[in-house]
């Protein structure tokens, strides 16, 4: 049962995706990215695999349609990261469920936030989960504005185009991916762990006594 509503409500948002990609073209990539890294989950394996297949009918570019998700993506983190500066964590945890955000969504991304700092803006937009919701900490810990938006836009640029040049590589048969983007998800997420991971302990000054 939990999994047919779950169908259902893929279905659903496939379609109003479709739809909005199809009327208003990269302006439609843009406003559903938007939406997703505002906090809504609109699933962004669905979005660029569906660009993706249209550039292989000519309709756009690769170019155009990795510009227009990591722009998207930085339109609704921005809103995000608004929401956390004004409201701080008190207003996110009364308004975040109207919004399908859980505690434990905001807590995860808040760990991240804490744990990696400005590090995380970047490499959280690859990971589940965690790239919907870090700009809330990100705002609320009010990060350097400038920084957060460029590393937004770098962060999003590579999974942007890796969703949609599977897209291309897919062609029609692009929808066939929705059943197993949780798995790649979790795969994904686990190698960027493993080499941020990697990152700060090769980076990490090594500390020795003073000689007195």
């Amino acid at each position: 049962m939990i999994s047919g509503l779950i169908e259902t409500i893929i279905s659903e948002l496939s379609r109003f995706i479709i739809a909005c990609i199809s009327k208003f073209g990269y302006s439609g990539i843009l406003l559903t990215m938007a939406i997703e890294s505002a906090c809504i989950p609109l699933p962004s394996e669905i979005i660029m695999p569906f660009s993706g297949y249209l550039v292989t009918t000519g309709q756009f570019t690769m170019l155009g349609v990795t510009l227009a998700g990591a722009v998207g993506n930085v339109v609704g983190s921005i809103v995000a990261y608004y929401a956390g500066v004004w409201g701080g964590r008190p207003f996110i945890e009364r308004y975040g469920p109207y919004f399908l955000m859980s505690h434990r969504d905001l807590d995860i991304a808040d760990r991240w936030f804490q744990t990696y700092g400005e590090a995380a803006v970047f490499f959280s937009r690859m990971l589940p989960v965690v790239r919907t919701f870090i700009s809330l900490p990100a705002g609320i810990a009010q990060m350097n504005f400038p920084r957060f938006v460029l590393f937004t836009f770098l962060g999003a640029l590579p999974w942007c185009y890796l969703l949609a040049y599977i897209g291309v590589k897919m062609g029609e048969r692009w929808e066939e991916l929705r059943e197993y983007f949780h798995q790649f998800d979790v795969v994904i997420g686990i190698l960027l762990v493993a080499a941020l991971a990697f990152f700060l302990w090769s980076h990490w000054p090594k500390r020795r006594p003073t000689l007195q």
